[in-house]
């Protein structure tokens, strides 16, 4: 059984997901400021395999970063094209919308929060299933 992190990286904030075997242990945003001590958190509570790092913006930048901390799970960056689109639809599916938002096509809604940790969940998915 292996375990993930996956890591949508952003400017101001960063979606993260823990999963195993495709069962989603953790899955949170956090501000990028606090992106290193999460990730130490997430090492310590759980057996992580890899890190996997979505290339978009500030991916390289919080890899340096990970990597000069104490963090010793080895880190990989992959391919991250599509995932906010899928997650946008996946929040939706987790979340429906209410009220007077139920009539609004899917496609023309704004999740009401971030979500940068559905994104990291499509992310590690994704890696699961290509390295399987």
């Amino acid at each position: 059984m292996r375990t993930i992190l996956a890591i949508d990286p952003g400017r101001d904030k960063c979606g993260l997901a823990v999963v195993s075997s495709k069962d989603v242990l953790h899955k949170e945003v956090v501000p990028r400021e606090q992106i290193v001590q999460a990730v130490g958190a997430l090492v310590e509570k759980h057996s992580l395999d890899r890190i996997v790092i979505g290339n978009g913006t500030g991916a390289a930048d919080l890899a340096d970063d990970l990597r000069a901390s104490a963090i010793s799970v080895s880190l990989e960056l992959i391919d991250e094209r599509f995932s906010s689109r899928r997650a946008r639809a996946r929040f939706f599916e987790a979340n429906p919308p209410k009220g007077i938002r139920r009539l609004i096509p899917r496609g023309l809604l704004t999740p009401d929060r971030p979500y940068d940790d559905y994104v990291a969940l499509i992310l590690a998915e994704d890696y699961l299933n290509e390295s399987s």
